[in-house]
């Protein structure tokens, strides 16, 4: 660190991927710039989330493509999973992109690097190890992480969360996930296809409850065609340590007494902000019950010359919204634009195989709207390509406002998902009608060129 005042233009607190699209922006107008990072460079998402989790995912579905290679007439011998060499890669592909990120940011000039975590000691000035730095103006982008276990017994257990899953150096024989939504399921199905059972345990009557109920229930029999057990609508009573790589989980299931026994026991119950860190009361920044940083439309909070960006601020939890907010804040700080938090609409993928991408409006929010929606749906199995590929489960739903005719929301569950919502997004900011989206020419034989077909389909939602 070069050895210049401890007065900024900017101080940046953490590095969620928000960091690398904006910080050579504010280096590049001039401005002085302090990060404090205490932990691994490039928040969840590169050491915790997205591209460890990807990673293994990647694993896992090459293994369950050998097993399927018969179906294909392609037959490979017997099927051995070396879990060593898997999580060599996951962690090579982390390793690398944190610490390429925190070299290339060490190596900026205009930016001092304060390798320690950040605390507010008044609205200007924040404590980082031994020393106080003040800023013009500060961006809190201090992340989130996974929400603490409280089971009764649950302290004398041995268990996992998203991070701690990612040091495992033997392959679980037994997986118990407690939870059912992104992160719980994506490591359920991927731990079962590189050869662990695996035992799914959640509280509400289906997976995925931000989910429409025919969307989850597909998700359901996806998940359970491949073996991995699954229990809905429980109460949990208790879980024990019974040994080493024995744990216990007891809970009761359609007022029936349950109990279950396995290696490892993954909890993935949502996310906290790490928000109780920051002694944000030194400084006046407001947080809402849930401790997420409140801002408005354009990320500063409560304190004008303080922002929050990324999943700290409760405003959409994913690396691609946390990179739009710090582009939102720089259109505000630059003047250069007038991006806003009200622009975006919630866009989002789940990847379990195959993969559930969706944007806007679920078909169960459009109902309790009130407005007059039209809907079309199509299951994959109507789509040539789903066929060829042999991947045929899911389903298209689509969703337009019959008076604007604007598409308001989509859904696909099925082989490309994640890839194919995309296409709905950028059009459905453009604010034209769906016989626009229905005119383009799309390359064939591919699923997303039936997407404009699909909206010949479409019919009166009834609310």
């Amino acid at each position: 660190m070069s050895n210049t005042p401890s007065h900024y233009d900017i101080i940046w607190i953490g590095t969620g991927q928000a960091t690398g699209t904006i910080v050579p922006r504010l280096v590049a107008a001039g401005k002085r710039v302090a990060i404090a990072e205490g932990g691994r460079f490039g928040g969840s998402c590169v050491n915790y989330g997205c591209t460890p989790t990807k990673t293994i995912v990647a694993s896992a579905r090459a293994a369950h493509m050998a097993r399927r290679g018969p179906d294909f007439g392609v037959h490979t011998g017997e099927l051995h999973i070396d879990f060593a060499r898997v999580m060599e890669r996951q962690n090579a592909m982390r390793n690398s992109s944190s610490q390429g990120m925190e070299q290339w940011l060490r190596g900026m000039d205009g930016v001092d690097v304060y390798a320690a975590f950040a605390t507010f000691v008044d609205d200007h000035t924040v404590q980082v190890g031994d020393r106080k730095i003040s800023g013009d103006t500060i961006v809190i982008n201090a992340g989130a992480r996974a929400r603490p276990a409280r089971f009764t017994g649950i302290e004398e257990v041995d268990w996992l969360d998203n991070r701690r899953l990612l040091d495992l150096q033997e392959l679980p024989r037994h997986l118990l996930v407690i939870g059912g939504s992104y992160i719980s399921l994506e490591f359920a199905q991927a731990f079962h296809r590189l050869g662990s059972e695996v035992t799914v345990i959640q509280r509400s009557p289906r997976l995925l409850t931000r989910e429409d109920d025919d969307i989850a229930d597909m998700v359901y029999e996806i998940l359970s065609n491949e073996g991995i057990k699954i229990h809905l609508g429980t109460h949990l009573e208790r879980v024990a340590q019974e040994a080493p790589q024995k744990i216990e989980v007891l809970f009761t299931e359609n007022g029936e007494s349950r109990k279950v026994q396995g290696s490892h026991l993954l909890v993935a119950l949502g996310r906290v902000p790490n928000s109780d860190s920051l002694n944000l009361d030194a400084a006046g920044v407001q947080v809402d019950a849930r401790g997420y940083i409140q801002v408005n439309e354009v990320m500063q909070t409560s304190v004008p010359h303080i922002f929050a960006v990324g999943d700290i601020n409760g405003e959409g939890a994913f690396t691609h919204t946390s990179v739009n907010d710090g582009e939102i804040f720089w259109d505000y700080y630059s003047g250069q634009a007038d991006r806003s938090l009200g622009d975006r609409f919630p866009t989002y993928a789940v990847y379990i195989d195959p993969p559930l991408g969706r944007v806007g409006m679920s078909e169960k929010e459009a109902r309790a709207s009130g407005r007059n929606i039209l809907m079309a749906t199509r299951p994959m199995s109507r789509i040539a390509r789903a066929r060829e590929k042999d991947e045929t489960a899911g389903m298209v739903k689509i969703l337009v406002d019959a008076d604007s005719e604007e598409i308001v929301g989509a859904t696909v569950l099925g082989v490309g998902g994640d890839e194919i919502i995309n296409m709905f997004t950028p059009f459905m900011m453009t604010h034209q009608s769906y016989k626009v989206f229905r005119r383009a020419v799309l390359t064939h034989p591919t699923v997303a060129e039936l997407m404009p077909w699909i909206l010949d389909d479409l019919q009166p939602l009834s609310v």
